[in-house]
């Protein structure tokens, strides 16, 4: 029978040399190729049968075939694996339940293969195989039961025969395809022998190589397909033995060595390996190849790659590894192997995995410092303890050194560490050993990362902006891996933040809208119009994930649709909850999350402070915090410039106007502010717009009412502490601290109706001061002038006031229409002539959309293209 080699070059080592001299024994040949499929997907008879096919079908000439024990299907939840090791338990404590668990093993496999092989010889010489084996099992269980005691000899002699069942009854299904198809036991070819850690062995090629020489010169004829089982083996001694963990994985990578195959390919449940967890992550996609080194590292973070061990054979003779879905055959899967030094289309980062349940052990004392051996005690005490390091943190001050560990191992570590050091601790060379729980390690892995500038500065900014803190890290010199340690509960989040970073286009923003009045609802609506050109375009994803009104609200995990949010709020609401609505936006895994608060009310900004700290941005037009009481204003500020959290608030000055963004950038830039006036309410902007001698001052705001340019109760608007909030923001905004009732305010509301019960009795009684206002207003006309309601900050002075005043008929305040607002900035680069920004300061759809910049201006600044 042929086994095609690929020319090698020479070896330099005689176990090397005697390897390929064993394998030189026998005849080259066209190559083969690897097929391995794990117990999934051989779940039930015909799961067994498509797999087989999927080998037949593969136009190499030669096939081999590594299976693993039958999986779990909803029809039969348990593992055949999972029955075995139960027995075995069931057995050393003597419960003689275990036979009820043979004949459950029994029943599976005769029905299987009456199903898969129909009457005939093939299923006679399964049963009468299958029949001997469980006698077999039988005896050995009784033994254990009787001894009490399993040891790992009669474990491994047990688990192995679900491997064995499966390769028989594989074999079959192929001859009854038509297939010249042969049955291999993997432990009459492979030899291993334990590695110094007893948690893996390594491969004996010189035996196996002879091993496999004497099964061809057993078998007649040339098959061309070889089922054989996986999982088991030999030792050196004969003894039947496992290849522990991710076993029937690494048999067919060094079966693959063995028959120096060109391809390997494994078949399991999922598309290939991701560049993150699909579950916490749902842009995560299948990636089309990795490197052997790539492949380790997110290994051992836990990915859902091929152990490091089980690669290696494989990468002794350069052959790639491809893992494949057996339930998604026209996806590519992904290719392990070596790959090109360079790929200009490669992502620097190639995948990122994280490590839950992590303990952060510290050693630290100033003693420490320059004492020779106490990294190497510390270390020595870990091993003696049997405990993993998966992480490692020097300080270069030498006080400290801190290591990760995994959770069930760290209340271990501390206590050994501490009967260790015990003398250290009473000297005070070591101040503390102690540990932090509930960590989680989240590692970034990719080739491309070699000698790139700024790949950690990056992933720690957009951890950063995520709001998660970072509580130790580590690089090793490869600069193949960055790996951090971070809070449990961040997992997820952190995750989805560095991924959109580093490999995905589109900025996740999950929101949280608290108002779905006038301005809500119409921002609802532009964001529904836009989406999809803020994803194509640029790059943001938006996600309506709550929507509060002042009794209800409603949550939603992935996004509410916005065709139907009316209905889902309506339908689907329960009791509003600030808090709770902060705590589903912080918990949900898109990592950067905002609030936009579309109120007037005191309520909301309450809880700023409390959202900030949680990570949450902000963006709102309501201005109860920026003219609200000055140390809560201070304290959200400081904690908002403290860490990456945003608070924009451009719509509570000039709805869609840029008022703040204006000022900012007159600040930013050194010029110095001398005076900030103008009109600032759009509806007594148009109430003055319209009023003119010989008219009735109560017709105009009528009308204004009716037009739905006033509140509901137009006292709120004339009563003038809209602007004067205005002016105590811009104040702030300037470097001026005052609070609200510091400025002076003149208020347009008769002091007799101030008081009045209802808006219909203010209205109804307002005719009765049209007179004084009619007086005002002629006088403005008899000096040909006009009268504007303003607002002022005086920066020298360091007041601000507001005011009806009369200005010249040229003046730029006079010159608007409508409802426009203007603002006037005078600074010492703008003294002679200010800087003017005018246009619609008011009304729902201008408002939104100042909103709705602000939540560009965030994208922007989380990374998404501007």
């Amino acid at each position: 029978m042929a086994r095609p080699c690929a020319t090698r070059a020479a070896v330099a080592d005689p176990a090397a040399a005697a390897e390929e001299a064993s394998a030189a024994e026998c005849p080259r040949g066209p190559a083969w190729h690897v097929h391995k499929f794990g117990g999934t997907c051989l779940a039930s008879p015909q799961r067994i049968r498509d797999a087989m096919r999927v080998a037949v079908a593969d136009p190499a000439e030669h096939k081999l075939v590594v299976v693993s024990a039958m999986g779990s299907t909803p029809a039969s939840p348990m593992k055949v694996t999972d029955i075995m090791l139960s027995m075995i338990d069931k057995a050393a404590r003597q419960d003689v339940g275990f036979m009820t668990d043979l004949s459950v093993l029994q029943e599976k496999h005769v029905a299987c293969a009456k199903e898969l092989l129909g009457e005939g010889k093939e299923l006679n010489e399964f049963l009468g195989r299958l029949m001997d084996d469980v006698g077999n099992l039988k005896s050995m269980l009784e033994a254990i039961s009787i001894a009490a005691l399993a040891t790992e000899a009669f474990t491994d002699f047990v688990v192995g025969h679900g491997e064995l069942w499966s390769a028989q009854l594989g074999a079959a299904a192929c001859r009854q395809m038509g297939c010249d198809a042969a049955f291999m036991d993997a432990r009459d070819i492979l030899v291993v022998t334990p590695t110094p850690d007893k948690v893996s062995v390594d491969i004996n090629y010189s035996a196996s190589n002879k091993n496999l020489d004497d099964w061809y010169a057993k078998h007649n004829g040339n098959p061309s397909v070889i089922v054989a089982t996986g999982f088991i083996a030999r030792s050196s001694t004969g003894q039947i033995t496992t290849l522990k963990r991710n076993g029937s994985d690494y048999s067919a990578t060094i079966f693959g060595a063995l028959f120096r195959s060109s391809q390997i390919t494994i078949w399991t449940d999922v598309d290939g390996v991701y560049s993150a967890d699909p579950r916490k992550v749902s842009e995560a996609f299948c990636l089309g190849g990795l490197s052997y080194h790539e492949a380790w590292e997110l290994s051992y973070f836990g990915a859902n790659v091929l152990h490091p061990r089980t690669t290696l054979p494989a990468m002794k003779y350069n052959i790639p590894i491809t893992i494949r879905n057996f339930f998604n055959q026209e996806a590519p899967g992904t290719k392990i192997g070596f790959l090109d030094k360079e790929d200009s289309s490669e992502s620097s980062i190639k995948a990122f995995s994280t490590m839950d349940d992590m303990n952060l052990i510290s050693v630290e004392g100033t003693g420490m410092a320059g004492v020779p051996g106490i990294a190497a005690k510390i270390f020595n005490a870990i091993k003696d303890a049997e405990v993993n390091v998966s992480m490692i943190s020097v300080a270069s001050s030498e006080q400290s050194i801190c290591f990760a560990v995994r959770g069930f191992d760290g209340a271990k570590s501390v206590q050994v560490l501490r009967e260790r050091f015990s003398e250290e601790l009473k000297a005070g060379v070591i101040s503390s050993i102690d540990r932090i729980q509930n960590c989680c390690l989240l590692a970034a892995v990719g080739r491309q990362m070699v000698n790139r500038r700024g790949m950690a500065a990056t992933l720690m900014t957009a951890l950063a902006k995520a709001n998660i803190n970072i509580i130790a890290i580590a690089q090793g010199s490869s600069e193949y891996n960055i790996t951090v340690l971070i809070d449990q509960e961040m997992s997820a989040k952190a995750l989805q933040a560095v991924h959109s970073r580093f490999y995905m286009s589109e900025v996740s923003i999950g929101i949280g809208l608290i108002g779905p009045g006038l301005v809500g609802a119409e921002l609802l609506e532009q964001m529904k119009e836009q989406k999809a050109l803020l994803c194509d375009k640029y790059k943001i994803d938006v996600r309506v994930l709550a929507v509060a009104g002042s009794s209800k609200m409603v949550l939603h995990p992935t996004g509410i649709d916005l065709e139907n949010w009316r209905q889902v709020y309506e339908e689907q609401s329960e009791p509003c909850d600030l808090s709770k609505i902060a705590d589903h936006l912080s918990g949900n895994y898109v990592a950067n999350t905002v609030l936009l608060d579309c109120t007037a009310s005191d309520m909301p900004p309450c809880h700023y402070l409390e959202w900030i700290n949680k990570g949450i941005h902000i963006i709102t037009p309501n201005k109860k915090l920026g003219a609200g009481p000055l140390d809560r204003y201070l304290d959200v500020r400081r904690s908002q410039r403290e860490s990456y959290t945003h608070w924009f608030y451009e719509a509570t000055v000039g709805a869609g106007l840029p008022v703040i963004a204006t000022l900012k950038h007159l600040l930013e830039t050194g010029d110095k502010i001398l005076k900030v006036e103008g009109i600032f309410s759009g509806t007594l902007s148009y109430i003055f717009n319209e009023f003119k001698a010989g008219m009735r001052f109560s017709d105009i705001v009528k009308v204004a009412k009716e037009n739905g340019y006033t509140e509901p109760d137009p006292r709120d608007d004339l009563a003038g502490m809209d602007v004067a909030r205005k002016v105590t923001i811009l104040a702030r905004e300037c470097g001026m601290h005052f609070e609200l009732d510091e400025v002076p305010v003149q208020s347009l509301v008769p002091e007799p109706l101030q008081s009045t019960d209802s808006v219909a009795e203010f209205m109804d009684r307002l005719p009765d001061f049209d007179e004084d206002m009619g007086r005002k207003m002629e006088a403005a006309e008899a000096a040909g002038e006009c009268l504007r309601y303003v607002g002022t900050v005086d920066c020298e002075g360091g007041t601000g006031k507001v005011e009806l005043r009369s200005l010249p008929k040229n003046h730029p305040f006079t010159q608007l229409s409508g409802s426009d607002n203007i603002i006037a900035f005078t600074t010492s680069r703008y003294r002679m002539q200010p800087l003017m920004v005018r246009g619609p300061g008011a009304g729902a759809e201008v408002t939104a959309a100042g909103v709705f910049s602000d939540l560009l201006r965030l994208a922007a600044s989380l990374g998404a293209p501007t």
